[in-house]
């Protein structure tokens, strides 16, 4: 079976990417299909796969402000050709589901295109652009929201990272959909280190990470903290941030493990369709404190492996972590949690998926 895989953008590690990588571990002879890839900034984890990139990423602007290209995106994911394959999975947060094919093509959704169907005014206000650039991007929102969904109806079979993803694949795009979340490396995310007497946060500094907020909490609280992660925001959190609050910058998986393990709870401020780095912490022996709202629902058990905060403002965030007591939490009982979504689970499960779909296609 010749398998094609499709990402959008390998110009980042982060969730989106962790599933790629288990799906190469699966099918390490699939060919991957991207729209802009980055060597540097994925820092090598795909080099030995074999790849198709689109022709944006020949482009000047595209590793540096790919977003002004969105006009571009549509064209570019649909001329991607499969002729030479039996079987396509994208793996889609915008684009890769909109490919043109006549071949099975399931799609790992891991939402429906955020910034077209619930945080399109959010999202053009946050963009780092002049005036002139951003009502452009304005414009033509209305052209990609019905692009999107016409994509969506290319899709032969859906799955959704989360019952969350799953209720708005329904919503937006009319369609049903499977759960299986994503994966967790069980073997590598594991307690470490001792226990250490700061907070933890990692993410990408972008304005709808909510980071401002977790930096406010530990200003007034005085409570220690570490930030790890890179983003337009940087600069500015810096500013903002206090002398008991350390920013680390990007930093490799084996020292994300150990700042999992050290911390005394890990902070999770956004809004997140799955939320693959709380069951990271969880793998780690550690809580998470965690905004009451999306994927976050599904994978924090209240009291036992986390706690939640209702808002998201500054005064909710310092009042849980003023009254958080590390000690009544059991690292055993948290790890089982995380234990629920390992890797070998998720990769059997997608497996057997897809030798079902393709079965009962040929």
């Amino acid at each position: 079976m010749r398998i094609a895989l499709v990402h959008e953008f390998l110009t980042q590690l982060g969730g989106a990417e962790r599933v790629l990588e288990n799906f190469l571990e699966i099918w390490p002879n699939a060919m991957v299909h991207v729209l802009i890839y980055d060597e540097k900034k994925t820092h090598g984890k795909f080099e030995q796969y074999q790849k198709r990139l689109s022709f944006l990423n020949n482009w000047p602007l595209a590793r540096t402000h790919y977003k002004l290209l969105l006009p571009f995106m549509t064209q570019a994911i649909e001329s991607f050709k499969f002729d030479d394959f039996d079987l396509v999975i994208s793996d889609s947060s915008a684009f890769a589901k909109g490919i043109k094919t006549d071949k099975l093509h399931i799609c790992y959704c891991h939402t429906p295109t955020r910034y077209l169907w619930t945080e399109a005014k959010s999202y053009l206000k946050a963009m780092p652009y002049p005036f002139f650039l951003k009502w452009a991007g304005s414009s033509v929102l209305p052209y990609l929201r019905r692009w999107d969904y016409k994509a969506a109806q290319r899709v032969n079979f859906f799955v959704a990272n989360s019952e969350n993803v799953r209720k708005r694949i329904g919503k937006y795009y009319q369609r049903d959909s499977v759960v299986i979340p994503p994966p967790v490396d069980n073997e590598f995310f594991r307690p470490v280190s001792e226990k250490k007497d700061y907070f933890f946060t990692a993410s990408r500094l972008e304005p709808y990470k909510k980071m401002e907020i977790v930096v406010g909490a530990f200003n007034v609280s005085g409570l220690k903290l570490k930030i790890a992660g890179t983003g337009s925001k940087l600069a500015a959190l810096k500013k903002l941030a206090k002398s008991n609050i350390e920013f680390l910058g990007r930093i490799s998986d084996d020292e994300l493990r150990r700042r999992y393990s050290e911390a005394q709870a890990f902070i999770f401020p956004a809004e997140e369709d799955a939320g693959i780095m709380i069951l990271e912490a969880n793998a780690c022996g550690t809580p998470v404190i965690a905004y009451r709202a999306g994927g976050a629902l599904e994978s924090v058990i209240e009291g036992k492996t986390g706690e939640f905060f209702k808002e998201q403002s500054v005064e909710a965030i310092k009042t849980v972590v003023r009254n958080f007591d590390a000690k009544k939490y059991n690292a055993e009982t948290i790890r089982q949690q995380a234990q629920q979504y390992d890797k070998k689970i998720f990769q059997k499960k997608i497996k057997e998926f897809v030798e079902e779909k393709y079965a009962h296609r040929t």
